[in-house]
């Protein structure tokens, strides 16, 4: 071994090796975990967000092998884009490229929210949001399943026609539609990457592809499913890795 990759689920500064906040790993606020990876393994290290770890790996042997320009949107508790043009990654000068989840669109809430919190794109299609949306909704008249469902049984269920997952699928389904279509506008990118647990789902796919159709326009983003699945991440790393590696150690030109 003679280098390492690590993904952090939160704001990173690629550059200096800083986890800069993350919500997900409670009182992490200027970790630099590059340095700290480096002390304890003797090795040259490399960190970067999540997200943005698995759009190179879906870059490097997935979906999106060899598309230069693509943006992979994560679905799962929450919401994050890992963002490709010109075959580099787009991090944004304060390393919050990518932040979709707090992206403000028809139907959401306009309510201030604070770092460390649900966004308010997440809040209707993240799986908690996806949760939320259906408990809120729930009642015995309107279903005939329980109040306790997850995302994914949520989504199962809109796909055996049960009227209140049919509801929620296309509340989610809409809203993910704005973000991707406003986001393919901005970046001019012709393909989105699902992944993540909710977005590998194929009722959300399918639903916001054909919302996405209906725009007859010169933009019509082509939603696909990650083919790494949950090895997006991993190969990403990977890649990154040997990218360190060889700067750290470049082989010579005779």
């Amino acid at each position: 071994m003679i280098a390492i990759a690590a993904g952090a689920p939160g704001i990173t500064d690629a550059n200096q090796g800083i986890v800069i906040a993350t919500s997900y790993l409670m009182g992490w606020r200027d970790v630099p975990l590059r340095a700290l990876l480096e002390e304890a393994l003797g090795l040259p290290a490399a960190i970067d967000n999540d997200v943005n770890l698995a759009a190179m790996g879906e870059h490097h042997a997935g979906t999106a092998q060899d598309i230069d320009d693509f943006v992979f949107i994560a679905i799962g508790t929450g919401v994050g884009a890992g963002i490709m043009l010109n075959g580099q990654i787009l991090r944004g000068s304060a390393w919050t490229a990518g932040e979709i989840g707090y992206m403000l669109v028809p139907g959401v809430s306009e309510a201030p929210v604070e770092h460390g919190q649900p966004g308010a794109l997440e809040s209707i299609v993240g799986g908690e949001g996806i949760r939320t949306q259906w408990q809120n909704r729930w009642s015995k008249n309107a279903t005939p399943l329980p109040q306790n469902l997850s995302a994914t049984q949520i989504l199962d269920q809109a796909l055996k026609d049960d009227p209140l997952a049919l509801e929620v699928l296309q509340l989610s389904a809409r809203t993910l539609a704005y973000a991707i279509y406003n986001l393919a506008l901005v970046l001019n990118c012709p393909l989105f990457v699902l992944g993540g647990a909710v977005g590998l789902h194929p009722a959300l796919g399918e639903a916001t592809q054909k919302l996405l159709n209906q725009r007859n326009t010169q933009v019509q983003p082509q939603i696909a499913r990650s083919t790494l699945g949950s090895e997006a991440q991993l190969i990403g790393a990977i890649s990154l890795a040997i990218h360190t590696a060889k700067a750290r150690h470049p082989i010579s030109q005779s």
